[in-house]
């Protein structure tokens, strides 16, 4: 079907969204026109501040509106213990649940061979560099219980073996196959509460 223009560009645009296909990118576009113009301009300014005042933060990775992270810098939070996590999302996951109070590592992805993501195109030199800390005394590897994120996990593990810091991987009370973010804050606890050493 032929829609005019700023239609179609504005169905494209959310195509570009993940999980977004043809027919739900048409349905969101007709709701945004059906919308009052000034709310419209508000969800416009809030994408736009977002992407504006937002970044990551240059110690940890986690997504911030100030450098460093709030959680980098809070100093009740514990230095000896980094949860090592996928993405974002994950540390928010993992905050909820409010029994975690060390500190986290953003890695921004999985090492996945099959979509041509090795091991330094994930943020693990980061990683080491804040390990020569000497208050770091234990890894947690909570990336996602999926092949990429097992793999990962093997990687990074296999790498701090020399250092002599505790290794520690999340139990799997989280789903094969499953996302951290989409845990519920009881699953999430049992998984940290019965992780192993790798």
């Amino acid at each position: 079907m032929h829609y005019p223009e700023p239609i179609s560009k504005l169905i494209d645009s959310f195509m570009k969204l993940p999980g977004i296909g043809p027919k739900t990118a048409g349905r969101l576009a007709f709701y945004v026109l059906s919308m009052k113009e000034d709310t419209v301009l508000d969800f416009a300014k809030a994408l736009v501040n977002a992407k504006r005042n937002l970044t990551y933060c240059s110690v940890c990775g986690h997504i911030t509106d100030q450098d460093p992270c709030y959680i980098c810098e809070d100093q009740r939070r514990d230095k000896s213990t980094i949860c090592v996590v996928q993405d974002p999302k994950d540390v928010i996951a993992m905050e909820k649940m409010k029994e975690f109070s060390g500190k986290y590592h953003v890695l921004h992805g999985a090492i996945s061979p099959m979509d041509g993501i090795g091991p330094e195109d994930i943020n693990i030199p980061d990683l080491l560099k804040r390990l020569h800390d000497e208050t770091v005394q234990e890894v947690i590897l909570a990336t996602n219980p999926n092949i990429e994120g097992e793999a990962t996990a093997m990687y990074i593990s296999r790498l701090l073996k020399p250092s002599g810091i505790k290794i520690t991987r999340i139990a799997h009370g989280l789903p094969v196959g499953g996302d951290l973010e989409y845990a519920d804050e009881v699953t999430l606890s049992k998984a940290l509460e019965g992780r192993r050493e790798i």
